[in-house]
């Protein structure tokens, strides 16, 4: 194993958990990644690993079943997964914005009904707010939840879900005008609903649809869907928290979480880009000697290390920031733009290494290839990240007077 991406202050706990997911990716992922991605297929028996490791309870606390682990652990194991395919880390990540969100901001029964079972991953989350005409707008909303009774009829279309319809727990984010009067700030109007279901396509509950899967250019096996409410009925107390105009709050918390998760994915394909390039530049004569003494490769290796360290180092951080506490979305903002930047300059320099290999499917290289665009746009694109990044500085440095 070579000295990039180390992590320094970890404890013998994590250490031994970081070691045990690493041996099970260079096992379990690693030799099966490229075919089944070619596939399309679902990695069922990975995740029933990944079950057995507990690594869905990882931050969900003991007392709910859970490793009650923080943060930073879980982005460690994330960058490690991701390392062996990115896809993987995909399939834990909603479930774990879910659980963070139900544990911080859930009621009692809320958090005594879905932790223990989320822990396990027998009930497995899946987290929506994006709509087919907003991306990034979430004020623009148009999904809405109605009062009817001892329930909430929600109505409204909702895409992009990863783990549309695997999952069996789906935090939805709704616009409900009750109690908040015309004129209320958008952000002030809006709810989170746990909406139970079963997994599937098709109508997996009464008024609830997901269509098939959407098709995708790279991160592929995991299932990304549309999510389409048509007078679906939740009860109230399935209202996140148990008070209705929390919702764009709770969405922005659980959001910094997946946004040092993205940050973790862009760290690990980052570093399978430069493991790949590095031995294969060691491998690859031109000239008389491998293309590694090349003085050209020696710098396209220089800079693609050098990358990978920084974008640890600030994912790190980022991470260290959330879990003490205070405020991190300048640092999720910057770890995952910097990452997510970072991982697609350093897979193209491992592509470019590889020559014409690189074009085929034979090499895994071109997986990467087509994986790492996704982290570009995931969990707001690199624009909306400046524009956090932008704010937050002007905040930090504003004249007085």
């Amino acid at each position: 194993m070579g000295r990039l991406a180390q992590t320094d202050g970890l404890t013998d706990v994590q250490q031994e958990i970081l070691s045990t997911v690493r041996e099970f990716v260079d096992k379990e992922i690693i030799p099966v990644a490229t075919e089944l991605e070619h596939r399309d297929e679902y990695p069922t028996k990975i995740v029933e690993g990944l079950k057995e490791l507990g690594v869905f309870g990882l931050m969900i606390p003991e007392e709910y079943g859970g490793l009650g682990e923080s943060l930073l652990t879980y982005a460690l194991c994330v960058e490690e997964i991701a390392r062996g395919w990115m896809s993987v880390s995909g399939i834990i990540n909603t479930h774990f914005i879910v659980a963070y969100m139900l544990k911080q901001h859930g009621t009692q029964e809320q958090r005594d009904h879905f932790l223990p079972r989320m822990a396990t991953g027998e009930v497995r989350g899946a987290f929506s707010m994006s709509e087919p005409g907003l991306g990034s707008d979430v004020s623009a909303i148009t999904s809405k939840g109605v009062r009817d009774g001892d329930a909430y009829v929600l109505t409204g279309q909702k895409m992009w879900l990863t783990n549309g319809g695997s999952s069996t727990l789906v935090a939805v984010l709704c616009r409900t005008d009750e109690g908040h009067p015309e004129g209320t700030a958008p952000h002030k109007s809006m709810t989170t609903f746990l909406v139970e279901k079963e997994p599937g396509f098709g109508q997996v509950e009464p008024g609830l649809t997901i269509p098939g899967k959407i098709e995708k250019m790279g991160y592929k096996g995991v299932d990304t869907t549309e999510l389409i409410m048509d007078g679906l009925r939740v009860p109230a107390d399935r209202v996140l928290g148990g008070v209705t105009g929390r919702g764009f709050y709770q969405m922005m918390d659980g959001v910094e979480v997946g946004r040092v998760n993205v940050a973790a994915r862009g760290c690990g394909v980052a570093q399978r880009a430069f493991e790949l390039g590095v031995a294969y530049a060691q491998q690859r004569h031109t000239f008389g000697k491998p293309i590694a003494q090349h003085q050209a490769i020696q710098f396209k290796l220089a800079e693609m290390a050098t990358k990978v360290e920084a974008a640890h180092a600030m994912m790190v951080n980022a991470a260290r920031k959330k879990d003490s506490g205070r405020r991190n979305d300048l640092e999720a903002g910057m770890a995952k733009y910097l990452a997510s930047e970072y991982c697609k300059e350093v897979v193209e320099d491992a592509f470019r290494i590889h020559g014409g290999y690189g074009f085929s499917k034979e090499y895994e290289i071109e997986r990467l290839y087509r994986e790492a665009p996704m982290l570009l746009i995931g969990e707001g694109t690199a624009e909306i990240q400046k524009m956090i990044i932008g704010r937050r500085l002007l905040e930090e440095y504003r004249i007085q007077g």
